[in-house]
Order: structure tokens, then C-alpha cells, then sequence
């Protein structure tokens, strides 16, 4: 006859030999989770240096290749009354110089097609001219000051341009919103109620 005892006993050997029989597996794997920043695939910073290095690349990371042309139509224009007004500015200058300096071998003022109408040994002429070419080379140079300002704010426009498209490049316009109305005929205190459902989609 089995004892209570051995009973007990029995038991506590068949427990033992079971936990001592299992083993524990530790997966070493490392699981890296992927910071969220990786997941922005469109960077608005990029596109604002790359506008800033090479004007027009920031657009073409944006994929918006037809402001491209638009932006050195745009350089080349202002760029081009830049040399201009520069060139007039220059000829008015060493006009206004070669008047003054009191050398007769520099008169590049006499090429002038002004000075044609002046006669420069009468001194009420000599003057008018001379404030004339004064004049104009201070015309031609504001001119040319103003142009270079605007040529620095278009290559900032340039870069806010890039900027905000970027920003803008993950920006759902898509045909899903929308805004839906229809009729509607409701029941209020036993009477109908004409109105309208409008029906947001986002």
C-alpha cells in the first residue's frame, strides 16, 4: 500500500523533473525601430539648400520642372538691363569726366549725340551740359543699383518658391475632397422642413 507520503514524494520529483526539463530560449534578434523623421521622403530643407546653391534645382527636386525656364528667363532679364544701364552709365561718366578734366586729347563727350547742341565755349552751354551729363550718369547708375537689389530678391523668391512647395509637395488635393450637397425634406412638428445635407469628405 502507497503511503501518503510517497504519494507526495512521487509528485514532487515528477514537478521537478518537468521544470528542470524545460528550456529557455532568449531571441538575440535586435529589433531597431526606424526613427519617425526616416519616413518624411520629401525634405523642404533640401529643396531650400538646393535652390540656394543652383537656382531652379530646388524646383526640380519638386518636381515642378516648368517654373525652371521661368527662373532664368527671369535671371537673364534683369541681368541683361543690369549690363545695359551699367553701359550707359559707364559712357555718361567718363563724358562728364573727359568734359571736366580740361584735356583736350579725352573728349569721348563730343560722340554724345547731345553735344550737338551745345556750344561748349558759351559758358551757360558748358554748364547745362555738364549738369545734363551728371544727370544721366546718376540715372543709369540708380538704375543699375535698384536692378542688382532686385536681382538678390528674386534669388530669394527663388528660394522661398522652392520652400513652400516642398512643404506643400505632400499636401492631399485629391478628388476625395470634396464637398457634396443635396435636398433634403425633414419632419418638424409634424410639418415638412425643406433644407439641404452637405456632406464633407476628407
Amino acid at each position: 500500500m502507497i503511503s501518503i507520503k510517497n504519494i507526495i514524494f512521487i509528485s514532487l520529483v515528477i514537478v521537478s523533473g518537468n521544470v528542470f526539463g524545460q528550456t529557455l530560449t532568449i531571441d538575440s534578434t535586435k529589433i531597431e525601430k526606424v526613427p519617425v523623421e526616416s519616413e518624411v521622403i520629401h525634405s523642404p530643407k533640401r529643396a531650400t539648400i538646393y535652390s540656394a546653391v543652383l537656382p531652379g534645382l530646388g524646383q526640380a527636386y519638386n518636381k515642378k520642372y516648368w517654373k525652371i525656364p521661368i527662373i532664368y528667363a527671369g535671371f537673364g532679364t534683369i541681368g541683361y538691363f543690369i549690363g545695359w544701364n551699367n553701359g550707359f552709365y559707364k559712357t555718361y561718366k567718363v563724358a562728364y569726366s573727359d568734359l571736366t578734366d580740361g584735356n583736350p586729347d579725352t573728349n569721348s563727350h563730343l560722340d554724345l549725340e547731345a553735344s550737338q547742341y551745345y556750344d561748349l565755349d558759351n559758358p551757360t552751354d558748358y554748364n547745362n551740359f555738364k549738369s545734363g551729363l551728371s544727370k544721366q550718369s546718376e540715372y543709369y547708375r540708380r538704375n543699375r543699383d535698384l536692378l542688382i537689389i532686385s536681382m538678390i530678391g528674386f534669388y530669394g523668391l527663388n528660394i522661398i518658391d522652392a520652400s513652400v512647395d516642398a512643404h506643400l509637395f505632400d499636401f492631399d488635393i485629391s478628388e476625395d475632397l470634396t464637398m457634396n450637397w443635396q435636398p433634403a425634406v425633414q419632419t418638424f412638428e409634424k410639418q415638412l422642413v425643406y433644407g439641404a445635407n452637405f456632406t464633407f469628405k476628407f
